[in-house]
Formats: structure tokens, C-alpha cells, sequence
């Protein structure tokens, strides 16, 4: 008898590929110049990129042998044509379906050249360069103070649970599907099941404090990371992904919670 497939560990341990907006997420697989998020690469407590700064870019990205349409563009915005309606209309980037809008960025997301080119940018100026996918025009709207995402463990998780100040001062979220949180839950996790991402995530904002400490759960914590580095290019601040998710904080935090 051949074992029941299990969807929820299908997820937390192989390949998931979802389109948030502009950004895919996979297995440290480069589409367009949107930045990339490696399963691989993002097991680090904390942010690495070492600079400290955070860029808001949206851009345009052109096939390597339209020269001809690279300068009728560049006339374009020096006429007073905005990139972003550029985009729209000429991008053959993913992003083009936002305006071009690429969302807040840190250096190790990016091919190394739109990186070096968007790191050394005046703000809002429309500059040009070249990568292996082609032409880009981008323009680099603001920057900040990098944001943290940090793991939290489970049993730290726990002590905070007890704390009744805690869901007061944090904002708990669980990506689990219905059906499993069903199966298990910990009290004060709002649900915002990953499959749904269509209907929350372009309000996530108006839902969700940016400012507020935010932590994020799924079944072993692989669901949960990807969603987390998605907040942060949402501008949240503080961002704190499960280690292990609920199935390691009920193996050694607390065993009453169920397992699955």
C-alpha cells in the first residue's frame, strides 16, 4: 500500500513556485531581474546584505537586440513620459503587469549587474544597463534602512506566548491551509492560507501593521520564510519566520499541541 500523499510536507519540503506580484519565488531560479529568493539561501537568522540599505525600484526590461527601441524610450523619458506607463506598455518583464514596480530590494536578490546599477543610482533618476536578459531601464524611487528577518525558535516562541502582552505588541500569522490548521493551532494566529494569496496579499498593508513586530507560521516553516521575505519587500520592519514551524513548537515547546 503505497503512503497517502501528504499536500503540507509536499510544500514545506519541495519545489513551490507562486507569483507574488512581481516577485517569484523558487528554488533560486532567475526569472526576469525580479529579486530572487532562494529556499538555499535563506536560512540566515538575519538579513545579510552588509550595506544596511533598502531600495524601492520599479523598472522596464527590453529584448538585448532592440537598440533602436532602447533610444526611442530613453527619448521618451527625457520628453517627460513616466516609466512606469513605459512599462506597461513596452516591458517583456512580469513586473510589467504593476508598472514595472519591483517593490523594496537588498543587494543578493539581483543579478549582479541590475544590483550594481540600482545600488549606485540617484533617486529617481531613469538610468540604463545590460544583463543577460536584456536592456533594463530603472529607476530607484526611495530607500530605507534595511528591515530584519530574523528565525525565531520555538521554545522563545513559547515564552512569549504566555506573555498577555504579547498579541498586543506582535501580529501572528498563520499560511497553513484550513484544513490543516484544523488539525493544529496556536491562539491569536490570524489564517492567511498561502493558496489564497490572491485575495490578501495586495491588501496585506490595510490588514497587517508594517510597523508591528510580525511573526509567521506554517506546518515546518519553509512556507512561512518565503512569505516573510515577501513582507519585507512590503515594508514591514521587524518580520520573525517560525524555525520548524507548528510541527517543531509542538516537539519541543509544547506537546499538547497536535502533531501532523
Amino acid at each position: 500500500m503505497q503512503p497517502s500523499f501528504d499536500v503540507s510536507n509536499f510544500l514545506d519540503h519541495w519545489f513551490f513556485h507562486l507569483m507574488f506580484g512581481t516577485i517569484t519565488l523558487c528554488l533560486g531560479e532567475v526569472i526576469c531581474c525580479a529579486p530572487v529568493i532562494s529556499i538555499s539561501a535563506s536560512f540566515s537568522s538575519q538579513s545579510s546584505s552588509g550595506n544596511g540599505r533598502e531600495l524601492l525600484v520599479q523598472h522596464l526590461l527590453i529584448k538585448e537586440n532592440d537598440l533602436n527601441l532602447l533610444l526611442e524610450l530613453q527619448q521618451k523619458i527625457s520628453a517627460g513620459e513616466d516609466l512606469s506607463d513605459l512599462a506597461v506598455e513596452y516591458s517583456i518583464c512580469p513586473s510589467k503587469e504593476q508598472g514595472g514596480m519591483l517593490g523594496w530590494v537588498r543587494k543578493g536578490q539581483m543579478v549582479p549587474e541590475f544590483e550594481e546599477a540600482a545600488f549606485s543610482a540617484p533617486i529617481n533618476k531613469v538610468i540604463k544597463c545590460k544583463t543577460k536578459f536584456g536592456w533594463h531601464l530603472l529607476q530607484v524611487l526611495s530607500e530605507r534602512e534595511e528591515s530584519v528577518l530574523q528565525d525565531i525558535q520555538p521554545n522563545e516562541l513559547h515564552v512569549k506566548m504566555h506573555d498577555p502582552s504579547f498579541p498586543e505588541e506582535a501580529q501572528l500569522i498563520d499560511v497553513r491551509e484550513p484544513d490543516e490548521v484544523a488539525k493544529a493551532s496556536l491562539p491569536g494566529f490570524q489564517v492567511f492560507p498561502l493558496r489564497q494569496f490572491g485575495s490578501w496579499g495586495p491588501e496585506i498593508t490595510t490588514k497587517l501593521d508594517t510597523e508591528k513586530d510580525t511573526y509567521v507560521m506554517c506546518h515546518h516553516g519553509m512556507r512561512s520564510l518565503q512569505v516573510a521575505n515577501w513582507l519585507q519587500t512590503q515594508g514591514f520592519k521587524r518580520v520573525f519566520n517560525v524555525s520548524g514551524g507548528i510541527h517543531e513548537y509542538a516537539v519541543k515547546a509544547d506537546p499538547s499541541i497536535p502533531t501532523y
